[in-house]
């Protein structure tokens, strides 16, 4: 009796997905863009994003230099974003900011822009073009309509992003320090300081800019030897001074020792000299 009632259901089914596929495709097919445009309303407003973004394609030509045109583009921008596409919904909101800036939709589309970057950002290891390009669309959108109800979660995906950028440098930097690439690693890391002075990894960033400091005075020729370990003793004081209970408070005593010995040293070849 169960196999029986689940064999009724699968054909129950099947008879009405048959249906369903056999008045879509006659929807496909129809020259009544009318009834067209309205059954691509009613798909999209039942969550059926493929089938209503395939009838918006169409009716973008159609409707073209019409009223509804800027309808249109934003229901199939929006149809995108439900199949989730978001570069091509990306790229019809940007369409239809700039074709129609007088549209009801544009302050949504404005925010669209930004929102479908921020959800193809990629992972901070690779370019962050987009995420530049995220940032910028939020940021425009804020300024635009800064009272608008959006603005908070605008100015948090744009945190978000920029917490992205602070460890895609922080990686960058890490990278020349991690390889012993120590002239490159300074300059990378006083630059990541610099851009972002405020972040969470400036302790980090400060001690391996003093590490670095330090083993690239140790292994200098010895007409670079001396202003470069008294470049690294000044380092060590800006780092105690700021961070004095860090945990890389030892190992930096350490560099600070054998930097002031061979000072010393240097002072006293100068001496007997």
């Amino acid at each position: 009796m169960r196999m029986r009632k689940l064999f009724l259901g699968f054909v129950v089914l099947t008879v009405l997905f048959s249906s369903s596929c056999s008045d879509y495709n006659k929807i496909v097919k129809s020259t009544d863009y009318e009834f067209k445009y309205k059954k691509a309303i009613e798909y999209y407003e039942d969550g059926e994003y493929v089938r209503a973004g395939t009838l918006f394609q169409e009716l973008v030509n159609i409707y073209r230099g019409t009223s509804k045109t800027d309808k249109i583009y934003y229901y199939y921008a929006k149809s995108m974003m439900g199949q989730k596409d978001y570069l091509m919904a990306g790229h019809y909101f940007k369409t239809l900011i700039k074709e129609f800036p007088t549209s009801e939709y544009v302050e949504e589309a404005q925010f669209m822009v930004g929102y479908c970057s921020y959800l193809i950002s990629p992972k901070p290891r690779l370019d962050q073009t987009i995420t530049h390009e995220a940032i910028d669309a939020l940021q425009l959108y804020i300024n635009l309509y800064p009272f608008n109800d959006r603005v908070d979660e605008a100015n948090r995906l744009i945190d978000e992003l920029q917490g992205k950028l602070v460890y895609k440098a922080y990686l960058n930097a890490k990278l020349y320090y991690d390889f012993g690439k120590y002239k490159a690693a300074v300059v990378a890391l006083r630059n990541c300081l610099d851009e972002y002075p405020d972040s969470e990894y400036r302790e980090d960033l400060m001690f391996m800019l003093l590490k670095s400091k330090y083993l690239l005075a140790i292994g200098s020729v010895q007409s670079k030897k001396e202003a470069r370990l008294s470049n690294a003793l000044d380092e060590y004081f800006t780092f105690v001074d700021e961070y004095p209970e860090s945990e890389h408070l030892k190992e930096a005593k350490k560099f600070h020792d054998t930097t002031t010995k061979l000072l010393h040293y240097k002072e006293d070849e100068l001496n007997i000299n």
